[in-house]
C-alpha cells in the first residue's frame, strides 16, 4: 500500500475548511458547488460509491451525481444502501422503486453475522445481545475498537454499539469487498456539531479502523430548508415530467393529476410528518404537517431520534460512521 492513500488521487482535503452555509448565498451557488465537488470525485476516484439511505439528503446527493455523470459522460457511482434491519418498510419500498426507476447499480451492505445471531435467538429490537455470544469479528469490534466493557448491548440502531455493528461494520465490509476508494455521502454542516468542521474531501486512511478511502461531502453547505427547496425546485421536476418546478405540496393530495406521493423521489414518510427516517424503532414524527412545512429553523431536525448515538457522534465518526 502506498504511503499516501490513495496515491493516484489529487484532491484538496482542506477544501471547505472554515466555510459556513452562508458562504454560499443562494441555492444555485450551493447546487453548483455540489456539482463541482461531485465531478471532481467521479474524475479522481477509480471506484467511487455513493451512500444512499433513502432519505432526503442522500437522495439529493444521488440526483446531483446522476446529473453530473449524464452531463459529463462519467460513470454514475455504485450506490450503497446499508440494511441495518430496523428501517421503516416505506424506506425499503422507496429504495427498491427508485433503484429500478433510475437503473442503479445497488450494493446492499449488511452485517449478516448479526442478522443470523438475532434470527437464531428470536431477538427483537430493544432486546439485549450478549457480546460474548457474537462471532470473533463482531466481538473484536465491540471490545477492541469501541472499548465497550459491558456484557450486553441493546439491539437498537441509535445506540453506541448497535450503530457501529449494524451500520459502520457493514459499510467497512462493503468497502473491503468492493474496493471503493471514494465514498460520497449526504452529510451537511448544519446537521450536528460533530459534522460542522467537515470538508468536501475528507480522508479516512487509518487502516486499523477501516479500509482506507476518502469521504466526499458535496452538499455540506445545504441547510435542511435548502434540501427541501432543491428537491421541489430541481430534483422532483427533473424526475417527474408533469411536475411543476417549485410546487411545494401541502399534503399527499396536493400533487398534479396522475402524480401520487409514491411517484416522486421523496419518501412518503416525510408527508406523514417525519423529518428523520433512519430507524423505525428509534424515530418519531416531528409534527402533523409534512416535513418541509414544519419550522426547520426553530426546531431540531433529529428531535424525534434516540439521543444515545447522537451524543456519541464524535467517537462514532472516529471509527468510520458517516
Amino acid at each position: 500500500m502506498p504511503e499516501t492513500f490513495p496515491a493516484y488521487v489529487d484532491v484538496e482535503y482542506q477544501d471547505g475548511a472554515d466555510e459556513l452555509p452562508e458562504t454560499y448565498p443562494s441555492l444555485r451557488t450551493k447546487l453548483d458547488r455540489a456539482a463541482a465537488v461531485t465531478k471532481t470525485a467521479l474524475e479522481q476516484y477509480r471506484d467511487p460509491a455513493l451512500l444512499w439511505t433513502g432519505g432526503k439528503d442522500s437522495t439529493l446527493a444521488l440526483h446531483v451525481a446522476r446529473t453530473v455523470a449524464e452531463q459529463t459522460g462519467l460513470q454514475t457511482p455504485t450506490v450503497v444502501f446499508i440494511d441495518h434491519f430496523q428501517h421503516f418498510p416505506e424506506v425499503h419500498a422507496f429504495v427498491d422503486c427508485w433503484t429500478e426507476e433510475w437503473d442503479l447499480d445497488l450494493v446492499v451492505a449488511r452485517n449478516d453475522s448479526i442478522a443470523e445471531h438475532v434470527a437464531d435467538r428470536g431477538l427483537k429490537p430493544g432486546d439485549e445481545i450478549v457480546i460474548d455470544d457474537l462471532d470473533d469479528h463482531n466481538r473484536w469490534h465491540a471490545r477492541q475498537i469501541l472499548d465497550y466493557e459491558e456484557e450486553t448491548f441493546p439491539f437498537l440502531l441509535d445506540t453506541y454499539v448497535g450503530n457501529h455493528l449494524l451500520k459502520t461494520f457493514a459499510l467497512n465490509d462493503a468497502l473491503d469487498e468492493h474496493g471503493f476508494d471514494g465514498v460520497i455521502s449526504g452529510v451537511r454542516w448544519d446537521e450536528q456539531e460533530a459534522r460542522a468542521d467537515e470538508t468536501f474531501f475528507s480522508p479516512r486512511h487509518d487502516e486499523n479502523l477501516y479500509p482506507p478511502h476518502d469521504r466526499v461531502h458535496p452538499i455540506l453547505p445545504f441547510t435542511e430548508r435548502d434540501v427541501w427547496d432543491a428537491l421541489f425546485s430541481v430534483v422532483v421536476p427533473e424526475t417527474v415530467d408533469s411536475y411543476p418546478a417549485g410546487h411545494v405540496p401541502e399534503d399527499r393530495d396536493d400533487l398534479p393529476d396522475a402524480v401520487g406521493a409514491r411517484s416522486i423521489p421523496v419518501s412518503t414518510l416525510y408527508f406523514d410528518g417525519y423529518r428523520s427516517i433512519g430507524s423505525e424503532h428509534a424515530t418519531e414524527r416531528s409534527g402533523d404537517e409534512p416535513a418541509w412545512l414544519q419550522d426547520t429553523d426553530a426546531t431540531a431536525e433529529r428531535g424525534g431520534r434516540a439521543q444515545d448515538k447522537e451524543d456519541l457522534m464524535d467517537r462514532l465518526r472516529t471509527f468510520g460512521y458517516m
